[in-house]
């Protein structure tokens, strides 16, 4: 009676096939049926209520909910041994691994849905994980954005507050734009039932995981306390302290083998915290682009007093508005009751305000969540007046292909894959600025710039449009229309794509000869400072002054000139790369693998800066580098 429809050999379907293989009864066959018959992402009202009543009359609640939990912590299926998920795709031929096979995706999330809707506050957990694993690449396994699509809008009719937290959870991670469009409506949707708006729903469903308002919680684990702590707006440290008031970073033996299970509850929940504090850190650094305020209460109960955003809070500056109506900036609140707040931006400061702010930092080595006092700003030049319509400022830029397309994700952007197929031959990068209405989006064009076969290595850089929302659509807007903040926050991201994957940043590219790319990489690699450089001396003139190499360096424009024992040296602050002076001949110093740990103080964290500052140190004590390669070339024109 259920012959084809309850898959063979899916791991995930195994709970169904232990209640068909004796013999179903018949509650269960119009149970299982009725599951295979959900084709649309939220079923109707009717569906859900038939469900819940086939399921109470099939005793299948326990059922489903072993389905829904293997589907989030099972074996996936592998296209060798279990065929392709697709019956025009050769998975013997091109191997890797899925969830569920198309055939029986229906059922499938039928059987998603009758989890949701039957298994209480359970469930929930699971339907963000299922919603990550199958709304995100990881290794060989295919996703599927259908399942995830299930996923995600049961969790967004489920009137529980951790149901907010996992969708607010997984607008940082999915990048795909159908599942990022379920969300935003999962969350309006959310938010109405509520009455407030989908910001305030995103604020309000933070977790706390339990933490105390200084954003630690302890557990006694035998005769070791162990202590989980947001220690800055990148550190969760757990730390084992024992009866002897000695505290260490590394689980002790006891606690090992006495207190396993414990011990790896206490770990995963480090990691959610970690999760949670990351997508926090993102969450308000977008509001840079949003004039957003809050009344004082609101924004004291879910931003300061939270154990976990509140580490981040404490570390930006704010606005508070007085009784008159004036704002006045401030890291913490003034006496009294602000009536609003708001984030303080450089753009809406003064140059002597953002210069103070700035020696405020520095002077009290304070490491802001993200670049705040030091943040770039991007202002209309003449240029974008006389063109109206786009700007050319990042244009003619050749840059690392799959680098930019990585970058975009990371930065929330969508984009459509260049290559050799339909749709890949003009690339367009879109992003939503302005806050919970997102009235502006920002448009940066780019072509393939080689003869790939596929994909290609190289890109170039295009146009920067603006387009503002009209209805359900969007229309073209002049620059000047755009606000200045808006703006200001789409060119930096525009900047930092081309500033982090352009070839003229690789040091290794002068020794490629006459490359078709060279005459680009010469001009460009020492070439005018973006704002992004800009920011980067600013923060040196600040910081050099505190280091044992102050009295070997000096800015020189768009240079950090290092004097060393054997030669003097022009370190670029845009791309890093080297000249040696007195005939500007080129040094090849290439980036070591993975990050220095070193101790020096930056306000901002930049990999560019940090590569920039170890080289100075570097060549500053130039007399004392073992490295024949380097040596060879500093000694040649000596």
């Amino acid at each position: 009676m259920l012959y084809g429809m309850i898959p063979e050999r899916d791991a995930w379907a195994a709970a169904l096939r232990e209640r068909a293989e004796p013999g179903p009864t018949g509650e269960f066959v119009r149970f299982v049926r009725h599951l295979g018959r959900l084709s649309s992402p939220r079923p109707s009202a009717k569906w859900r209520r038939t469900c819940v009543a086939l399921a109470d009359a099939a005793a299948a609640r326990d059922t489903v909910a072993a389905c829904l939990r293997a589907l989030v912590e099972g074996e996936p299926q592998c296209s060798r041994e279990d065929g392709a998920h697709a019956a025009w795709i050769d998975g013997h031929h091109f191997h890797y691994h899925y969830l569920v096979h198309q055939d029986h995706g229906d059922l499938a999330r039928g059987v998603v849905w009758a989890a949701a809707l039957t298994g209480g506050p359970a469930t929930l957990p699971l339907l963000g994980g299922l919603a990550l694993r199958a709304g995100t690449r990881a290794g060989d396994l295919y996703e599927d954005f259908k399942l995830a699509g299930a996923a995600i809008n049961a969790l967004g009719a489920a009137e529980d507050t951790a149901a907010l937290e996992s969708l607010s959870r997984l607008q940082t991670k999915i990048r795909n734009r159908a599942l990022r469009k379920q969300l935003d409506i999962a969350l309006r949707t959310a938010a109405e039932r509520q009455g407030i708006t989908p910001a305030q729903l995103v604020e309000r469903s933070v977790p706390s995981h339990g933490l105390r308002p200084d954003g630690s919680l302890e557990r006694t684990l035998g005769a070791h306390t162990v202590r989980l702590a947001v220690e800055d707006a990148a550190t969760v440290r757990l730390t084992f302290t024992g009866a002897d008031g000695k505290a260490s970073r590394t689980a002790p033996a006891a606690v090992k083998d006495g207190f396993a299970d414990e011990l790896k509850a206490l770990k995963a929940l480090a990691k959610e915290v970690r999760a949670t504090l990351a997508g926090e850190r993102a969450r308000i650094e977008s509001l840079m682009s949003d004039d957003r305020a809050w009344p004082y209460g609101e924004w004291r109960e879910h931003y300061r007093d939270h154990p976990i955003t509140g580490v981040l809070v404490r570390g930006l500056i704010w606005e508070f508005q007085d009784g008159n109506g004036a704002w006045h900036a401030a890291m913490t609140p003034p006496d009294g009751n602000p009536a609003r707040v708001r984030l303080w931006h450089p753009i809406r400061a003064t140059t002597e305000g953002v210069r103070a702010w700035r020696e405020r930092i520095v002077d009290g080595q304070v490491r802001q969540p993200f670049k705040q006092a030091f943040r770039e700003i991007y202002l209309l030049t003449p240029a974008e007046q006389e063109t109206g319509t786009y700007s050319n400022r990042f244009a003619a830029h050749i840059v690392r292909y799959r680098r930019l397309y990585a970058l975009f994700k990371e930065r929330g952007w969508q984009a459509n894959f260049l290559g050799r197929f339909e749709g890949g031959y003009n690339g367009e990068a879109r992003a939503v600025f302005g806050g919970d209405g997102g009235e502006w989006r920002a448009c940066f064009y780019h072509d393939p710039a080689d003869d790939a076969d596929w994909a290609p290595e190289y890109a170039a850089t295009d146009q920067v449009r603006f387009e503002r929302k009209e209805g359900r659509g969007w229309a073209d807007a002049p620059l000047a229309d755009v606000p200045p903040v808006v703006f200001s926050e789409a060119m930096r991201d525009v900047d930092l794509f081309v500033g982090v994957t352009s070839i003229a940043a690789d040091a290794d590219w002068a020794d490629r000869g006459e490359d078709r790319f060279a005459a680009y990489w010469r001009e460009t690699t020492f070439g005018a400072l973006t704002a992004n450089a800009e920011i980067r001396r600013a923060a040196l003139e600040r910081v050099l002054p505190r280091t044992k190499v102050a009295d070997r360096c000096r800015i020189d424009g768009r240079y950090l000139a290092v004097r060393g024992e054997l030669r003097t040296y022009k370190i670029h602050l845009g791309s890093a790369n080297i000249l040696m002076e007195p005939d500007d001949s080129y040094l090849c110093i290439v980036q070591a693998r993975g990050r220095s740990k070193g101790t020096l103080y930056l306000p901002f964290e930049d990999e560019r800066l940090s590569l920039i500052l170890s080289k100075a140190f570097l060549l500053a004590a130039d007399h004392k580098i073992t490295d024949r390669t380097i040596l060879h070339q500093i000694k040649r024109g000596a």
